[in-house]
């Protein structure tokens, strides 16, 4: 669908009269989404096979036809391809999930402007990226952080898209990571439940505020080894909150080691993390599992903890 735009016809058959037109033909135009099409429609660029427009998207199919969509090409997205490897841990005509390297950002913006994940994405996808909103870019619909690794799922068609984002809304997806905290949390398995906002002291910091403000966030934890002044957990995300594990394992005392916004770090840790030249959050993204958008196939990935952590971790073992 990049390039010069094209034509194609959707047949729309007798199961499909009475259903709302823009459901009709979203169901059978496997990388277009309901909106989309409903765009396309108030657009003019859906038409019945006399060219007369179906520009009602709520309007009943009342018999049998075929309706003829013209895609625009898509815009060209504002970020360019750059050639950066990417560790594809799955992929398909709808979508690919990453398995990002900890200092790969994901999105370009003031002082990252090249060098992101989406640059990268729009190299590998090239020719791929169907359109979303009528850009030919990879929608990613979460995000982690610069310097945590593992792995990110980003859409390449606008259905794909529409319907990754709908789980994450729902709080459906499974999202696991693995961090290495300073202290050994008591109890050992738990919940932290507060609103996150922007921190009063520090704008560029997130923390834990009163429930009339920030958003709604909910971090599961459990402990998986005790470690030297340290533990390894798994957090299981119930919301996805900017810093939402850094902001509520550092407000119940446990911060994340090599933290540098959230954990001044204690001495021991320090000396390690300096010999280690261990200079992130000790946070990984291990598992993430979905529903796929078009298929509806089970998707369950997990991703090894890299060698940097794996590292500190041996260091800190009993």
């Amino acid at each position: 669908m990049n390039g010069g735009g094209s034509q194609i016809s959707i047949e729309l058959g007798a199961d499909c009269v009475g259903t709302r037109l823009d459901s009709a033909i979203a169901a059978r135009a496997p990388r277009l989404s309901r909106e989309r099409v409903k765009a396309l429609m108030l657009a003019g660029a859906i038409t019945d096979a006399n060219a007369a427009p179906l520009a009602n998207p709520s309007a009943r199919l009342g018999a049998p036809m075929t309706a003829f969509i013209t895609l625009p090409a898509a815009t060209t997205a504002t970020a360019q391809p750059q050639d950066i490897p990417l560790v594809v841990a799955y992929e398909d005509d709808h979508l690919i999930v990453v398995d990002k390297p900890a200092g790969l950002v994901v999105h370009p913006a003031a002082g990252n402007g090249d060098g992101t994940l989406v640059n990268a994405l729009l190299h590998h996808c090239a020719g791929q990226l169907s359109g979303i909103g009528g850009v030919a870019r990879p929608g990613i619909v979460h995000r982690i952080d610069k310097d945590t690794s593992g792995l990110i799922v980003a859409a390449k068609s606008d259905v794909a898209h529409e319907g990754l984002a709908r789980q994450f809304a729902a709080h459906s997806v499974n999202r696991r990571y693995r961090a290495i905290v300073a202290g050994h949390p008591l109890p050992q398995n738990g919940t932290v439940t507060g609103n996150i906002g922007r921190s009063s002291r520090d704008r560029k910091k997130m923390a834990v505020v009163d429930e009339a403000q920030g958003k709604h966030a909910v971090t599961h934890f459990r402990t998986i080894e005790r470690l030297i002044g340290a533990t390894l957990i798994e957090c299981r995300l119930e919301t996805g909150r900017t810093h939402q594990v850094r902001v509520h394992m550092s407000h119940i005392g446990h911060p994340l080691l090599g933290d540098p916004a959230y954990n001044r770090g204690k001495s021991v840790h320090r000396d390690t993390l300096n010999r280690l030249d261990f200079r992130r959050q000790a946070l990984h993204a291990a598992e993430l599992g979905f529903i796929h958008p078009v298929t509806n196939a089970d998707i369950a990935l997990t991703s090894a903890m890299p060698p940097d952590m794996q590292e500190l971790l041996s260091r800190l073992r009993v």
